[in-house]
C-alpha cells in the first residue's frame, strides 16, 4: 500500500525569497480553505507537522474525496533540498547544456554504474550548499546538477516545494495557479510514493 505524495518544486526561488513565497502559498490555501489553518501531525515530511485538507480541498484535487489516513496534509519546505520521488530509480537525466539524456539504468531497470559515475556525490554536495557540478558525458560541459532533468521529475533541487501527502491527483489548474501566485516560475511535479 504505502503513502503515495506529490510535491511542487518551484525551480526559480532563491534562497532569498523562498519562505516568503512559501509562507504565500500558505496564506492563500488556507484562506481558500484548501488547507486547515492549524498545523497537526499529518504528514511524514520533517517534524511530520502539516497542514490537514480544508473544507474546500476539493478545488485543488480531481477527487473530491480526501484519504481517510493520518498522513493527509501538505508540507511546506524552504532551503535548499533535493526532492525525490521516493521509491526506484531515476531511469535517465537530461543535460541542459546539450540536451543529451543519458540513460542510468539499463533494459531490466538496474543502475548502470558507469552511468552514474558523474552524479556521484552531486545532489548531496548541492544540498550541502555547492554547486554539485557535473561534467556531461556527452558535450564534456559542466553545469550545477539543479540545471539537469530527470525521467519522469526523478529529483528536482529547488528552495521551496509544497509536498501534498495521500491527496488525489492534482489538478493542471490548481498546478498552473501555484505558479502563477509564484510570479510564473518555472515548477516540477514530482509524483511519488513511500
Amino acid at each position: 500500500m504505502g503513502d503515495h505524495f506529490q510535491t511542487i518544486v518551484d525551480l526559480d526561488a532563491t534562497e532569498q525569497d523562498a519562505a516568503r513565497l512559501g509562507a504565500g502559498l500558505l496564506d492563500w490555501l488556507i484562506a481558500d480553505g484548501i488547507v486547515s489553518a492549524e498545523r497537526t501531525d499529518c504528514v511524514l515530511d520533517n517534524d511530520g507537522y502539516g497542514n490537514a485538507p480544508g473544507p474546500d480541498y476539493a478545488k485543488a484535487v480531481d477527487d473530491p474525496e480526501p484519504v481517510e489516513l493520518w498522513s493527509n496534509g501538505l508540507h511546506v519546505a524552504t532551503g535548499r533540498t533535493v526532492f525525490d520521488s521516493g521509491q526506484g530509480e531515476a531511469g535517465a537525466a537530461t543535460c541542459p547544456l546539450c540536451a543529451t539524456e543519458i540513460r542510468l539504468v539499463d533494459d531490466t531497470w538496474c543502475p548502470v554504474d558507469s552511468a552514474w559515475a558523474p552524479f556521484a556525490g552531486r545532489l548531496d554536495a548541492w544540498a550541502n550548499g555547492g554547486e554539485g557540478v557535473v561534467e556531461c558525458p556527452s558535450c564534456r560541459r559542466p553545469s550545477g546538477i539543479d540545471r539537469w532533468s530527470w525521467e519522469d521529475d526523478y529529483y528536482a533541487c529547488g528552495q521551496l516545494g509544497l509536498t501534498f501527502w495521500n491527496w488525489a491527483e492534482l489538478t493542471y489548474g490548481f498546478e498552473q495557479e501555484v505558479r502563477r501566485r509564484l510570479g510564473g516560475h518555472r515548477t516540477v511535479t514530482l509524483r511519488g510514493k513511500l
